[in-house]
């Protein structure tokens, strides 16, 4: 089955709703594909968007979609696009693994990415209640605990990265402990550091065995090698991410030196004419108000450039 629309959008969470709101204001045909996948899939609450403070993801999408009804001119298919390519007539054709294929005049990438994470037996059952990527989104309801542990490690493997987030558990606990997991070298860098510009921080290079999380709050318990165990209020990490699926390797589209889709302002138009990318997929700001914001200029820029061509004139950027 071979559907049509004017613009696909890729992707159900904060970008891609962002993206199809604000094409709805110009009445064009839009296909909105949520797989259903969100990267903040495990976490109860969001935070830092104003009028949404500390209530389910879950509920802010639904009510999103309920927004886009009264227009009449979204689709939303609950399916994850597989495959996509350019058209010899300069189409989009994306498909799905049922087989179903749409064809769009223009796309907006807002597939996300995903963490990647270490090696440690528990990490994925501790993520989002007891291990915090950025303690702007969680970490507040955990005010007032005596110690916090950060694992220096991932995208936290260096001393400025481990101390930025070992700052920002200051402000929820009294002390906080930088976990090396085994890197003397990072361990022995962290010390000098610290000898040198005083807080109440600590270093642990000891190799963690295994995460449990404690019952009580957001308490997890670090296990390690040498058969001892040390308990925290919360574990502070961001681990790596990489761009979640292949479309952007399938539409040869350029990257940038953090493997982050490339991207140009202000409508966030990627290097293949009529691609364009909004949220984390394409900004190293990966916060929800980030991704709402690179969705509106997507969902800003691909109508403009379809009116554009419609009349064979040039569009505004």
């Amino acid at each position: 089955m071979r559907t049509t629309a004017e613009i696909l959008v890729i992707g159900g969470g904060p970008a891609g709703l962002s993206a199809a709101t604000a094409i709805v204001r110009q009445s064009h045909s839009t296909i909105l594909f949520d797989s259903g996948i969100y990267r903040n899939i495990a976490a109860n609450y969001l935070h830092t968007l104003p009028t949404w403070d500390h209530r389910n993801p879950k509920d802010f999408r639904l009510a999103a979609k309920k927004d886009l009804e009264r227009y009449g001119t979204v689709t939303v298919e609950g399916v994850e696009v597989k495959t996509i390519k350019q058209t010899a007539e300069g189409l989009f054709e994306a498909s799905s693994e049922d087989g179903r294929t749409w064809v769009g005049h223009k796309v907006i990438l807002a597939t996300g990415v995903e963490d990647v994470f270490p090696d440690i037996p528990g990490y994925a059952e501790c993520w989002a209640t007891a291990i915090f990527h950025c303690l702007y989104c969680h970490g507040w309801e955990e005010k007032g605990t005596a110690t916090s542990g950060v694992l220096a490690d991932g995208d936290a493997d260096h001393v400025v990265p481990a101390l930025h987030f070992a700052r920002q558990g200051l402000r929820m606990s009294k002390e906080v402990t930088l976990y090396t997991n085994g890197n003397e070298e990072l361990a022995s860098h962290l010390k000098s550091t610290l000898e040198a510009a005083p807080a109440p921080m600590k270093v642990d290079s000891r190799r963690i065995r295994k995460l449990v999380k404690v019952p009580t709050r957001a308490e997890i318990t670090l296990h390690f090698e040498d058969g001892t165990e040390n308990t925290e209020g919360f574990l502070a990490h961001k681990p790596k991410s990489k761009l979640r699926g292949s479309l952007a390797e399938q539409l040869g589209l350029e990257l940038t030196h953090t493997s982050i889709i490339k991207v140009s302002s202000p409508f966030n138009q990627t290097s293949l004419k009529g691609v364009f990318a909004a949220g984390d997929c394409c900004s190293s700001m990966q916060s929800m108000t980030s991704a709402l914001a690179s969705g509106t200029a997507a969902g800003g820029g691909a109508p403009l450039q379809l009116q554009a061509e419609a009349w064979n004139q040039k569009a505004i950027f």
